[in-house]
């Protein structure tokens, strides 16, 4: 069960006193976000809205959301960084899963007994590390713990920042992911090209997602290959507090027209296949926003992220583009 930092919550109202707030969560918590709304309402008797579009990190917050509503604070709930706030009247607010990894993180010893492994999460679970550590040191695995580097806490991975996991490269054989999450687990075996096993609590198994991770590389590669056979680029700007990546925006036109390409300029908050239909006379497109958006979604012509840019141009020069993916943050 998701357990949300509620006592810091009514700690910020309390001390305030604002006319009304918002709250927002991803999509897996917003049942646990409303009771929280309910809760603030009934004890302060003031508006409390849920921002209740998809959220999917710190770059994707609502925050303009909160200010058209005119919400005096705005409690974001379980994207758990190693700060408390990223712009005024945004409290960033902890979400901890209570589920218990013992069982799962036993059952995983044999098959990992005599490596070095990186233990990796996501903000939900970030409490469980230690605990899964010392079960498997137990029997003669060899545990690592990767540094936090810019939001990240120590063992903490985003779906496109890996800085804990990439640091440990050259030091480990696997990476052993604490969660049910192949979106995230799928990001580090793809930023390492090294095996990487989720520890799944909630169906109580153990699951390699290389081969699911190599299949997602193979249908960008695919993509970037199409691009390239391009005439007619759009790049498109995302619309999000932290996805507006204007300068690299610029920078990839202007290197694709350097290549003899025609290239028109975009902007979107969400980036969809549905949307995109509606432009005409675009061979391929380009977004700057979340890489994520292009290696997990089906689209019907190419859209590339900012790495399948940057390998595209390399291609476009007859350069190598093998290790395009394995880099630290795909931004």
């Amino acid at each position: 069960m998701i357990v949300i930092d509620e006592e810091r919550i009514f700690k910020e109202i309390e001390e305030k006193n604002p006319a009304s707030v918002s709250l927002n969560g991803p999509d897996g918590i917003l049942p646990q976000v409303q009771e929280t709304a309910m809760k603030i309402s009934e004890r302060y008797e003031i508006p409390v809205y849920v921002l209740a579009d998809t959220t999917w990190g710190t770059c994707d917050l609502n925050s303009n959301g909160a200010k058209v509503l005119g919400s005096e604070i705005q409690f974001n709930i379980g994207h758990t960084i190693n700060t408390e706030s990223l712009e005024k009247n945004l409290v960033l607010i902890d979400a901890f899963d209570d589920v218990e990894f013992e069982g799962v993180a036993k059952k995983c010893r044999e098959r990992l007994k005599g490596k070095t492994i990186s233990l990796v999460t996501d903000s939900q679970h970030l409490h469980q590390v230690e605990k899964v550590e010392r079960i498997l040191t137990e029997v003669g695995i060899t545990v690592k713990i990767g540094k936090g580097k810019g939001q990240l806490n120590d063992g903490q991975v985003f779906g496109c920042e890996f800085y804990p996991a990439t640091g440990l490269k050259k030091e480990v054989d696997a990476y052993v992911f604490l969660g049910q999450s192949n979106f995230h687990a799928a990001g580090i075996a793809l930023s390492t090209n090294l095996p990487t096993f989720v520890l799944d609590p909630y169906f109580n198994e153990v699951r390699e997602v290389t081969e699911f991770a190599q299949k997602l590389k193979r249908k960008a590669t695919l993509a970037i290959y199409k691009a390239a056979e391009a005439t007619s680029f759009g790049v498109i700007v995302g619309l999000k507090e932290g996805q507006l990546s204007k300068v690299f925006a610029l920078k990839i036109k202007e290197e694709l027209e350097k290549e003899g390409k025609k290239v028109q300029l975009f902007a979107l908050t969400d980036i969809t296949n549905e949307r995109l239909r509606n432009l005409k006379g675009i061979d391929a497109f380009i977004q700057v926003a979340c890489p994520r958006i292009s290696t997990d979604n089906q689209f019907d012509m190419p859209v590339l992220s900012s790495p399948q840019a940057n390998a595209l141009l390399k291609i476009l020069r007859n350069e190598n583009i093998d290790e395009y993916l394995e880099i630290q943050h795909w931004l």
